[in-house]
């Protein structure tokens, strides 16, 4: 097999090993271990196990949507912050977000987020979207 080749594998058929250093990375991204000697005991693992597989294993998460926006905005205090209240107000889980500098009284915003949670569809959402003042206007780029 190539060797710059990834798979895809469920891991219902890895060794636990595999899902273990899953859980070290995560309690070590999330500040809950302190180091890779804790994340490694509290994953039931040992540091070398950790060590010899952290930068050959990642989860992927497969489930959810993933919707991308650019949104214009007035440069106006506050805009954003209640744009930002909508999205999490309709089940919006904000994976990232892009604010290019204000020109010309208006700012370009790029926002993505899961859309799993969406209390509507992507239509409605973009409507109310709209409707925040100082929303200049609302343009989906992506949606997987």
């Amino acid at each position: 097999m190539d060797e710059n080749k990834l798979l895809l594998v469920d891991p219902k058929v890895l060794p636990e090993i595999y899902t273990n250093v899953i859980k070290a990375k995560k309690l070590l991204a999330s500040g809950e271990a302190k180091n890779a000697t804790e994340a490694s005991k509290m994953s039931g693992i040992s540091r070398s196990a950790f060590y010899k597989y952290k930068d050959y294993v990642f989860e992927y998460n497969t489930t959810g949507q993933i919707i991308t926006l650019d949104i214009v905005l007035k440069d106006e205090a506050g805009i954003l912050s209640y744009l930002l209240t909508t999205l999490y107000e309709n089940g919006a889980n904000i994976l990232t977000i892009d604010q290019k500098t204000p020109s010309s009284g208006v700012a370009t915003v790029s926002i993505s987020f899961g859309g799993s949670a969406l209390k509507s569809d992507t239509s409605r959402l973009i409507e109310k979207i709209r409707c925040v003042s100082g929303v200049v206007s609302v343009r989906q780029v992506h949606s997987r």
